[in-house]
């Protein structure tokens, strides 16, 4: 019997159906040695040397591992092809007691797909353990242990206990800090530009035929460009527009032209991650997961890459789909290549792609839509990499008012051969440049136009766009700062710690966030520089090259390192703001603080507890009380109060700690639900305005959810419309309930009732 160990249960699911009787597949379910979470684990005066323990939640585990091993003829490591899983197959070796083995019953094995063809190609070329893969990602992981471990404690004792630094999350939030100044220091500016709407006329005969109207733009007055701010207030624009009063425009040139446009390259983890996010609103983490899920179901090919290269075979697979669906006059004659201009990119794996080109999304068993939506953008992508450009015939028209006096330019552009576009066009970030070409007539030079309108149009600048997940990953990898594996959790690991928050999808720092920040930048410079983080990560890839050794890698950053924070204990005292209330205790004005929940008030004698909120969170509090004075505990019945946790504020019962009942400050409408009426329920709920996680577009549903999951969704402004939306709401369940009853549906795995309370409770604060 050969064991084969990959990371997952369904990665080892799916290569098992590949592999004969003489086969195992086991999961280590991730890594099952790390560094200890009680201290930092790192022998700093011996060489860094770290000291690896096993989880409790792993020893089960290893244990049972250990087991079929010492039963194998032969173990095979078959994880991840990058850093992090050349690593875990170490950890496997070193934990399982492989390296006592003879070498030839210890394999190391490797995949960019996990395909029965890659699988069984892999296990006809095994080799060993590389580790200069593995020396790079013990010294990141050593590295950002160094970090966390030695300057979160600095940042505890000078402005408050529980933040957090780290090598790579502190300049992302440094970047989403920066842009957020840029958009406070931003003042708008107003301009104005002038369009004639024009028409080109046919004469036949006594008939006059007139085709569509297009739009043109001023750009020069009296030999003189007009630069996009020229024109600043309404009354310089009237005055343009009246001196055309009475003008007669014409064609003076034309400038006909075919250019062609080409495909974006395959995808790699960062433009799978920001296509996502701009053509689905997905996290990088959402897309994360759901490629990964991809990828172990032998979808599609490994999803932590940079490379934009493509396997001969998936290149010649390529050719034939798009021949076979779209005809060779859109196939290529010879594949495209593509070069990564990103910092650090690694050109030795694949792009991802799907593994078989010829199934599309329609043709696979996805679990979900997200699957087949990801799928299905990857399979577009790859195809579309490699059809025939777009051929485009692009106009530009110079139209002449008042003999010359005036220009305006009109552009226009036609699609004379859609090739790559008939199947995928790139998606836009925000504030993107509009490239302003629509279609025009056909023209030719001395061609008279009658004037439709003319339109002097008020614009504004606009400040740069806040981050999205698109934008800020775009912006760490152009810098260099992070690969592949990082990004989505650098951007999970900043909302967690509470120094961002995503409102409607963009990212912006929070007080404490700021506050933090401002502190790495003026004391610990190098952290949060980004050029320094880039450097840092061009030496982590010299080491998994085997260009140099980790530990002078570790020791060069180090040093210094440790030495400011040495300095910067003694020198930064802690950050204290003093308010102007005084505070009842002492009558002193009262510090604040940052708390878990944001700021509060303190009495600043340090013998003493007592707190306050600040003065617009007890406003907001007074407010809400008065909103909720007649809530109930939905346990015990006594009055609620309003409390403020992590997520907002919410109700808790007045007898906390003795009753901890909670609800949710919603919305009301004013009216009682329907359905609950309907069904006779003793308790009837209330209608309230709730919000979708996915768009945030607001909705209104029954508070008894989800005893009752009546939901409608525009707000209701009679007992009419009301009724109507619930006729509505049981004929569109009657539908689905009629659809359901063709197909064989799983039971759901009921949790224990413990689970299902402590979900609630989660879902209640977080919505609070």
């Amino acid at each position: 019997m050969n064991l084969v160990i990959v990371e997952s249960p369904t990665k080892a699911k799916t290569i098992g159906k590949f592999l004969g009787k003489d086969f195992v597949v086991e999961s280590s379910y991730g890594h099952l040695r790390d560094l200890p979470k009680s201290k930092i684990g790192i022998d700093v005066k011996h060489n860094f040397t770290p000291t690896y323990v096993i989880p409790k939640k792993a020893l089960e585990v290893v244990e049972r591992l250990k087991g079929q091993a010492g039963k194998a003829a032969k173990v095979i490591l078959a994880t991840d092809e990058d850093r992090e899983g050349e690593a875990i197959a170490w950890h496997l070796e070193e934990a399982l007691d492989l390296k006592n083995r003879p070498a030839n019953e210890v394999e190391r094995i490797v995949f960019h797909e996990i395909t029965e063809s890659a699988i069984k190609e892999a296990l006809q070329n095994p080799r060993h353990i590389d580790m200069h893969l593995v020396d790079a990602q013990q010294a990141r992981r050593v590295l950002d242990r160094l970090v966390g471990y030695e300057l979160s404690p600095f940042l505890w004792r000078k402005i408050r206990y529980g933040l957090s630094a780290g090598r790579v999350q502190s300049v992302a939030v440094r970047l989403v800090v920066e842009r957020e100044r840029e958009i406070q220091k931003f003042l708008r500016e107003e301009y104005w530009s002038i369009e004639a709407e024009l028409i080109k006329r046919h004469e036949t005969g006594d008939k006059k035929q007139e085709s569509k109207a297009f739009t043109a733009k001023l750009y020069s007055v009296n030999g003189k460009n007009l630069g996009k701010m020229d024109v600043k207030s309404e009354s310089q624009a009237k005055g343009i527009v009246a001196g055309l009063t009475g003008a007669s425009y014409a064609i003076s040139s034309l400038t006909i032209k075919e250019t062609t446009r080409t495909p974006a390259a395959p995808f790699t983890t960062s433009t799978l991650q920001q296509e996502a996010a701009r053509q689905f609103g997905f996290s990088a983490k959402q897309t994360m997961v759901i490629a990964q899920q991809l990828y172990e179901n032998g979808f599609i090919t490994y999803m932590r890459t940079d490379s934009l290269n493509l396997a001969a075979a998936a290149l010649a697979q390529a050719r034939a789909v798009i021949e076979d669906r779209f005809g060779k006059n859109y196939a290529l004659p010879a594949p495209r290549t593509y070069v990564n201009k990103s910092k650090g990119a690694q050109e030795a794996h694949e792009a991802i792609r799907p593994t078989n080109l010829a199934k599309t999304s329609d043709t696979l068993h996805f679990r979900d839509k997200s699957q087949s939506k990801l799928y299905d953008l990857i399979w577009k992508r790859t195809i579309a990499s490699q059809m025939q450009p777009a051929l485009l015939e692009q106009t530009a028209a110079t139209i002449s008012a008042l003999s010359d006096a005036y220009l305006f330019r009109a552009n226009g552009q036609v699609i004379k051969f859609d090739g790559f576009m008939k199947v995928y066009t790139e998606g836009r970030d925000e504030n993107g440049e509009e490239n302003g070409e629509g279609i025009l007539p056909p023209l030719a030079k001395g061609e008279e136009l009658t004037l439709q309108r003319l339109m002097p149009l008020q614009h504004f600048t606009e400040p740069p766009a806040r981050y999205t997940d698109a934008t800020l990953v775009k912006a760490l990898e152009a810098d260099g700062i992070g690969r592949p594996s990082t990004y989505a959790p650098t951007l999970s690991t900043i909302q967690e710690r509470g120094y961002v928050e995503k409102i409607d999808k963009r990212y912006r720092p929070t007080e404490i966030g700021i506050h933090v920040n401002d502190l790495l930048v003026e004391h610990f410079p190098e952290i949060v520089d980004l050029q320094f983080t880039a450097h840092v990560e061009e030496e982590l890839d010299e080491i998994a090259e085997g260009k140099v050794e980790w530990v002078p890698v570790i020791r060069e950053f180090y040093g210094p390192f440790k030495k400011n924070l040495k300095e910067k204990e003694e020198s930064v005292e802690k950050q204290v703001e003093v308010s102007t209330i005084p505070c009842p205790h002492c009558g002193k004005p009262m510090f604040i603080k940052f708390g878990r929940n944001g700021k509060f008030l303190a009495c600043p004698d340090p013998e003493s507890k007592i707190t306050l909120p600040m003065p617009e969170e007890a406003a907001k509090i007074k407010e809400l009380q008065e909103k909720t004075r007649d809530e109930r505990c939905p346990i015990c019945g006594k009055p609620m109060t309003v409390r403020r946790g992590r997520f907002g504020f919410f109700l808790g019962c007045s007898d906390y700690p003795k009753c901890k009942g909670m609800s949710k400050i919603w919305n009301k409408t004013g009216f009682k639900c329907p359905s609950c009426r309907e069904a006779g329920r003793t308790a009837i709920g209330d209608i309230v305005e709730k919000k979708s996680r996915g768009r945030g577009k607001p909705f209104f549903a029954c508070t008894k959810y989800p005893d009752c999951t009546f939901v409608m969704n525009k707000k209701p402004e009679s007992e009419a419309e009301l009724q109507a939306a619930l006729h509505a709401w049981k004929t569109k369940n009657e539908e689905k309930k009629n659809a359901g009853t063709a197909e064989t549906k799983k039971p759901k795995k009921k949790g224990s009732r413990a689970a299902k309370a402590k979900k609630e409770k989660a879902a209640i604060e977080e919505n609070a």
